[in-house]
């Protein structure tokens, strides 16, 4: 995501029928200490390839949360780098637009050509969206047939905070079950030098990194519809 956020990063609310999935039931997790690792705004040449070195050098894996229009002849090898290392790819939409401002032929089309770009590469469709901005409403949980993500960011779209700031901030966040949402658009080295402190000081918390699919799926979970997920939580 880029631009300004809605504060939904860091709490709850409610949005159509139902309520952002509850993140204080953690004492389940006790056993299974997941964190999922997701990154907004690729593919980006120069950043997301240098987020997969980081990856790989600590033997983990990450959700990457795809621009469509980003997605080139020139930055398509990053989409089957991350694919082949076990990393999942989803949808960020194809524009990057205030989705609930669009009709909706205009968020199908935002979707749809998404999602094509990602299966051409990869031979496999997305299973979640992030909304741009998490601007969503009713509609567009109607419309769009994939889970909705959240996450606990840490403002790393501002130049301003530091490295340093950004580890503290998800640190201090964690919990079992948590999902991490950080940004690998172009230029954001101070995200990649976060995440080379992250990833080993959660690992030595007892933490296991999956993707975001296999957070639900190790949790026993199946997403549920109208829910935009911060964390999931046995």
């Amino acid at each position: 995501m880029t631009g300004q956020k809605t504060g939904m990063e860091a709490g709850t609310k409610r949005i159509g029928k139902k309520v952002l999935a509850d993140c204080r039931k953690v004492e389940n997790m006790a056993e299974k200490k997941l964190v999922a690792l997701t990154f907004d705004d690729g593919p980006s040449m120069g950043t997301t390839d240098r987020v997969l070195d980081v990856l790989e050098e600590n033997g983990i894996v990450a959700s990457f949360f795809l621009i469509g229009q980003k997605i080139t002849e020139e930055s398509a090898y990053l989409v089957k780098r991350a694919h082949d290392m076990g990393c999942t790819i989803e949808n960020h939409s194809k524009t990057h637009p205030g989705m609930t401002g669009l009709s909706d032929e205009e968020i199908l089309e935002e979707i749809s050509y998404t999602t094509n770009k990602i299966e051409e590469i990869t031979g496999e469709k997305p299973a979640f969206f992030r909304p741009p901005y998490i601007d969503c409403d009713q509609r567009l949980f109607d419309l769009v047939d994939l889970g909705f993500i959240c996450g606990y960011g840490c403002e790393d779209w501002l130049p301003e905070v530091s490295a340093e700031e950004r580890t503290r901030r998800i640190l201090e966040q964690a919990h079992p079950g948590f999902i991490i949402l950080v940004h690998d658009m172009e230029g954001n080295t101070r995200t990649v030098e976060a995440i080379k402190k992250i990833i080993p000081a959660l690992k030595e918390q007892g933490y296991e990194f999956v993707t975001i699919r296999d957070l639900f799926a190790k949790s026993g979970k199946v997403p549920e519809r109208n829910t935009l997920y911060m964390e999931v939580t046995l």
